[in-house]
């Protein structure tokens, strides 16, 4: 089975799991994606600054990414 990677980017931070996920094929690895992503999106934004955006992207086994999820946090004032 292919390995993904996790990658989070958030301000100046980001990092790239080091463990990749065995997952059978790219609707396997979009429902991972989500499911994760699910999981942290309420911590994630109760701690979102103004004008800020945190993604989590999938990579596959050569560090490419194939899916990203991003929450974006504007000021419209």
């Amino acid at each position: 089975m292919p390995l993904y990677f996790f990658r989070i980017e958030n301000g100046l931070y980001s990092g790239t799991s080091d463990h990749g996920a065995e997952l059978a094929d790219r609707n396997a690895a979009w429902a991972e994606l989500t499911s994760v992503c699910g999981d942290v999106a309420g911590s994630i934004s109760r701690k979102l600054r103004q004008n800020s955006e945190w993604q989590m992207e999938l990579l596959d086994e050569s560090k490419k990414p194939l899916f990203r999820i991003r929450i974006v946090a504007e000021s419209l004032d």
